[in-house]
């Protein structure tokens, strides 16, 4: 009987660490799965079928123009000269290296022809056909949009630098900063 209980002894202490090992190894994997990663924290352009103002269609981010795009979001007409400080600071008018488009998220007003007076406004303010084509109005929910890019609110114009698949890499919020160009420009080169 001494030599059964023994024996039985061994076989846990040869077992053991083996379950021990694979229960390790096993919450390691799901740590890996289940952990947010980058690209969740920092957020997703929703899927956007629109139009640009140059009225050729667009589907976003399906159509987006280079691996690393920069957008350029504007949720008020108070917010453009914000918008306009990066277009200035990072010389975009005259960096053919960076793709870039403007979005104008405008909460939806809920009909055609309010749709199309906000256009109206749009094609106004923006005459030159190369303006038109880098900006698409979006209608939808504003906060519901600047939460799924992963901005803080619609306080600010946010620059998105976003992936093929719409992932934000990387995100400013407000007027330009040279500090937060950089980090930007360095995202975008694809050195992040």
């Amino acid at each position: 009987e001494h030599c059964m209980r023994m024996e039985a002894t061994m076989k846990r202490t040869i077992w053991t660490p083996t379950f021990a090992w694979l229960a390790a190894a096993s919450a390691a994997v799901l740590f890996a799965y289940g952990a947010p990663d980058e690209v969740r924290l920092m957020g997703r352009l929703p899927t956007i079928s629109a139009k640009r103002l140059d009225q050729r269609p667009v589907v976003l981010p399906d159509q987006l123009p280079a691996a690393r795009t920069l957008a350029l979001v504007a949720y008020t007409k108070h917010q453009r000269d914000e918008v306009q400080s990066w277009i200035r600071g990072m010389a975009l008018d005259g960096d053919s290296s960076i793709a870039w488009f403007r979005l104008s998220v405008v909460n939806d007003p809920g009909s055609d022809s309010a749709r199309s007076a906000v256009e109206q406004r749009l094609l106004a303010k923006h005459a030159r056909d190369v303006d038109r084509s880098r900006l698409v109005p979006v209608f939808t929910n504003g906060e519901a949009f600047a939460r799924a890019a992963g901005v803080s609110g619609t306080e600010h114009a946010a620059v998105l630098v976003l992936d093929r698949d719409g992932h934000v890499l990387a995100r400013a919020e407000g007027p330009y900063d040279a500090d937060k160009a950089a980090a930007l420009r360095e995202t975008l080169s694809g050195h992040d």
